[in-house]
């Protein structure tokens, strides 16, 4: 048991970051991203999270602006100045907010951050990591033809990955997949949707279990789990479940209906670290593998996804790049590189075991708000 842990300070940063290249989904391109960082102090130490909120509602109803909103009227009244013995006493304070998993993930974050810190151990560690090492798989948006696609493909397979994931979407999808089939024969594959189908579709995820994948992501509404157990008693593919597993309740129903054989986790998603713990613990008994989902993080972010792809359920590789995969320049040292293997090896400092560049941070930050 650590010591009790006082908030003394909350800052919050929003931080322009540009992609290397667009990521184009169902929902739309993303260029950019102003990530928006929490930094918890007490005492001596600091711990950081990251939101995963976007600039729009596309993936989620939270945005970049709800999110700060939400953070500065309920979050930080909620935990300044109070004092919790450990994660779990942080997480049900912040649970009274209904809602808004990505704020209150990057807060839940930055305290795990700083109760590792403060136990002098690797995140991972306390989480019951089993790996020092973890997959690492890639996730390709949708490209303005099939050759540039297959481009990006060699070069991310020439690179070390050891998994291929192809964005979705109607008139993008069978003769995609087949050409990359064609291409690259014995290529660990998968494709995800990000709900872009309905249930009238289903002819084409009948044709789409012909090419060997890995699974099929998301296929129908975030909502609508019954149609989804119906498309997986049609097809033998695995249906993997993320934007439609936003807690533990929902995972529990998911895999009582039969919608899914695998799970996607982002904490971001979830609500956080406990949340994606728990979610992880059910499925594993009940021999439903899962991996960890991106969002485009930063390091900050990434360091937790990596932490979580350390737990021994966690079973195909995850969307979890090197930071070079998306930005010029990440806001952690060291950065998160690809091993020849195609793994990323997982920090053992202490917390999430990088050095935050907070003067990178304070000079790029377009808002810095702060509470004492």
């Amino acid at each position: 048991m650590g010591q009790k842990l006082k908030v003394e300070k909350v800052d919050i940063f929003i931080v322009p970051m540009e992609l290397k290249y667009p990521f184009t989904t169902s929902f739309g391109t993303e260029k950019k991203r102003r990530v928006v960082i929490v930094s918890l102090e007490s005492g001596d130490l600091k711990g950081w999270g990251e939101c995963t909120a976007g600039e729009g509602p596309w993936y989620s109803y939270e945005t970049v602006d709800t999110a700060v909103h939400i953070a500065k009227e309920f979050l930080v009244p909620l935990v300044l100045k109070q004092e919790f013995n450990n994660p779990t006493e942080f997480y049900q304070r912040i649970s009274v907010v209904r809602g808004n998993n990505m704020i209150k993930a990057a807060f839940e974050e930055a305290f795990w951050d700083l109760y590792a810190k403060s136990l002098g151990k690797p995140l991972y560690v306390l989480l019951g990591g089993v790996r020092t090492k973890i997959f690492s798989g890639v996730s390709i948006g949708i490209k303005g033809s099939i050759d540039e696609l297959i481009r990006h493909i060699n070069m991310y397979l020439n690179m070390g990955y050891r998994r291929i994931k192809i964005k979705i979407k109607p008139g993008w999808d069978i003769e995609v997949v087949r050409q990359v089939r064609r291409q690259f024969p014995e290529t660990p594959l998968q494709v995800d949707a990000n709900a872009a189908y309905d249930i009238s579709y289903i002819t084409l995820f009948e044709e789409l279990d012909k090419y060997n994948l890995l699974m099929i992501e998301q296929p129908f509404h975030y909502e609508d789990l019954v149609d989804h157990a119906y498309l997986q008693k049609r097809i033998g593919t695995p249906i993997c479940l993320d934007e439609s597993i936003h807690s533990i309740h929902l995972a529990k129903a998911a895999i009582a209906l039969g919608s899914t054989r695998v799970i996607n986790i982002k904490p971001g998603r979830v609500g956080g670290i406990i949340q994606s713990k728990e979610i992880h613990d059910y499925a594993k008994e009940r021999n439903i593998p899962v991996w960890i989902g991106g969002m485009l993080e930063s390091g900050i972010g990434r360091a937790h996804l990596v932490a979580l792809a350390t737990l021994p359920n966690v079973r195909y590789p995850n969307d979890v790049s090197a930071s070079d995969r998306y930005y010029h320049e990440d806001i952690v040292e060291p950065e998160f590189k690809l091993n020849k293997d195609g793994t990323i090896s997982v920090p053992n400092g202490p917390g999430i075991g990088v050095e935050v560049k907070e003067e990178f941070i304070e000079e790029k930050a377009i808002d810095i708000f702060e509470w004492s």
